[in-house]
């Protein structure tokens, strides 16, 4: 089964939450952080997407 680039990032998201629990935030931000130092916008802007759909898992 291949994934579409869409339920990738899903699916991504889903497993930092449950591998990391109420770090995944900071685990994210972290990630991001070093991507960002090493200059790979690519890299930060699939985090970023990451983390959107994260904040639409996390309940209100």
């Amino acid at each position: 089964m291949t994934l579409s680039h869409e339920q990738h990032l899903w699916a991504c998201a889903l497993a930092i939450e449950r591998l990391h629990g109420a770090r995944a935030p900071v685990f994210v931000a972290e990630r991001i952080g070093a991507l960002a130092l090493a200059g790979d916008g690519a890299g930060i802007e699939r985090w970023k997407a990451i983390a959107a759909r994260m904040e639409r898992l996390a309940p209100r």
